[in-house]
């Protein structure tokens, strides 16, 4: 146990952990990544913690072992209910009665073990409330996604909140067509290109 602490005080050391969201460079090809915010326990971060780790693991930290990369993320969880987790994980670890193939699997552990069905409701009740207001179509669409990930909703009831999201002038016009779309990527598709040419006929005539 001693010595996983040791080695878990040396990666943040390393890394820079405890600086969440601070972009460093390591070696390899110059990118820059943000560093994961420091993750205590709280359900409504568990899933922004998860993907921001999943990126840093992919660009920075490919060549690393499991162990090592298991290590990492467990570095950026500190506080909270997250130190009593922790502990365990470590002891389960050091005895060697759990143990990780991938990074990914020990990802998805942390995100159902903080996550559970409140994260579900947390974004269902966020997709609920979703709408376009004065954003483009574009950017209301990118923001939709994030929000559906992780909300429970697909098919048919997805694409109800989209169309009651968006705004009722390019609601009514996709609704007039003959073919409506079937999918909710054809729903994005579509009001994207629809938005699209309304603002540029909008354009168009202020320029005239």
């Amino acid at each position: 146990m001693a010595a996983m602490q040791a080695q878990i005080q040396a990666l943040l050391a390393a890394g820079g952990g405890g600086t969440g969201g601070e972009e460093r460079r390591m070696t390899g090809p110059k990118v820059e990544v943000a560093m994961p915010a420091i993750f205590n326990g709280e359900t409504g971060k568990v899933g922004g913690f998860v993907t921001a780790c999943r990126l840093y693991l992919r660009m920075k930290m490919r060549e690393a072992t499991v162990e090592e990369q298991v290590f990492w993320v467990l570095s950026h969880v500190q506080g909270g209910s997250a130190d009593v987790w922790k502990e365990n994980v470590l002891e389960e670890l050091e005895s060697e009665k759990m143990e990780y193939e991938t990074a990914e699997e020990f990802l998805t552990t942390l995100k159902k073990e903080f996550g559970g069905g409140e994260e579900e409701l947390v974004k269902a009740a966020e997709l609920r409330k979703m709408e376009q207001g004065g954003k483009t179509m574009e950017e209301f669409v990118q923001e939709f996604k994030r929000v559906a990930r992780g909300s429970g909703y697909e098919g048919r009831p997805l694409v109800e909140e989209f169309k009651r999201g968006m705004n009722g002038g390019i609601r009514r016009k996709l609704m007039e067509v003959e073919n409506l779309p079937t999918s909710i990527e054809n729903w994005y598709r579509r009001a994207m290109a629809l938005d699209r040419n309304w603002r540029e006929s909008r354009r168009e005539e202020e320029r005239l």
